[in-house]
């Protein structure tokens, strides 16, 4: 059976996004390179153009979420996930997040396309140049920092691998110096 026999049989001939049975498409959810059927999803002309453009959101349009986000089809929950964190700041699609769950693979497929991402509340951890620091990346000591209750001083040159960034202060990052978890001032690193 082909995939669009497949998807038209799951979804009764209906958008599962919004139910309209008129201009019905199969939507590859990304990042998808393989076009199987459990990373699909059939949806109308409407829906996928507001998907591919979230310049032309009719937000009355995706209140249709309410019913969608349910969906026992993972695909369909991942692009209502999506679609609700686009409409955020509207008020009623926050309170449909909170109720939503999604286990950790589906959570790392629904972020992939980084529409849960606060781009303009982002806090941005910037090394002593400017540069953009991300979990994981590695720094060097520009100066020789005193390690308060730990007892030594980390010397300048040395170099901190895998660190993590605080959550709420855009100024700190943590990593290991001498085999002990410190918080370190950004101002005080470069990234290499």
């Amino acid at each position: 059976m082909s995939i669009e026999r497949e998807i038209q049989k799951r979804s009764g001939s209906a958008c599962e996004l919004c139910g309209a049975t008129e201009k019905l498409a199969i939507y590859h959810v990304p990042p998808n390179h393989e076009n199987k059927l459990e990373k699909s999803i059939y949806v109308c002309e409407t829906c996928l153009s507001q998907i591919e453009d979230p310049e032309t959101m009719d937000v009355n349009h995706w209140r249709c979420l309410n019913d969608s986000m349910w969906s026992e089809v993972k695909a369909v929950q991942i692009v209502s996930w999506r679609m609700l964190h686009r409409l955020k700041k509207e008020g009623w699609p926050q309170d449909l997040l909170d109720m939503m769950y999604l286990d950790e693979d589906d959570l790392e497929w629904a972020a992939a396309t980084g529409e849960a991402e606060d781009k303009e509340n982002a806090i941005k951890h910037l090394d002593v140049n400017g540069v953009q620091l991300q979990a994981g990346d590695s720094v060097v000591l520009i100066k020789d920092l005193n390690v308060k209750g730990a007892g030594f001083v980390a010397k300048r040159g040395t170099p901190v691998r895998n660190i993590t960034l605080s959550h709420d202060n855009s100024e700190h990052i943590e990593g290991r110096v001498n085999g002990q978890h410190i918080v370190i001032i950004t101002k005080y690193v470069k990234k290499t």
